[in-house]
């Protein structure tokens, strides 16, 4: 999650909200406290994981769609491809092309302490 607050430059796509910066830097000074990263950290990246690149075959129109891992359980939602990627409709190549998603556990990290979005979190059966 350091990467969103370095990456914050307060205008565009690049403005984060307050809320998630405070929520964010309140996780880093707790975790590094404690050394407990929480039920939706990685202990190697010492934080939550935001994001990750994956080999899926995607086009325009596919944001949003589910990538699930080898027991079929739900690890990410695909937002956009990398610049290789944009050939892979006519012409996929597996070295090249890569599709970026948001990793779950940055989502339900959210949606328990920036949106506080505990009726939905209950209703999913994440809590």
């Amino acid at each position: 999650m350091r990467g969103i607050v370095a990456k914050n430059t307060g205008s565009g796509e690049f403005n984060a909200p307050a809320d998630q910066l405070a929520a964010i830097k309140a996780y880093d000074q707790a975790a590094a406290k404690s050394g407990n990263y929480g039920e939706y950290g990685d202990a190697k990246l010492k934080s939550v994981p935001v994001n990750f690149l994956a080999t899926l075959d995607i086009t325009g129109g596919n944001s949003g769609s589910a990538a699930l891992n080898g027991k079929g359980e739900l690890v990410g939602l695909a937002f956009d491809g990398t610049l290789d990627s944009i050939i892979s409709d006519w012409d996929y190549n597996l070295i090249n092309s890569r599709s970026i998603q948001v990793d779950v556990r940055y989502i339900l990290w959210e949606m328990t302490n920036v949106d506080h979005a505990d009726n939905l979190l209950k209703e999913l059966k994440v809590k």
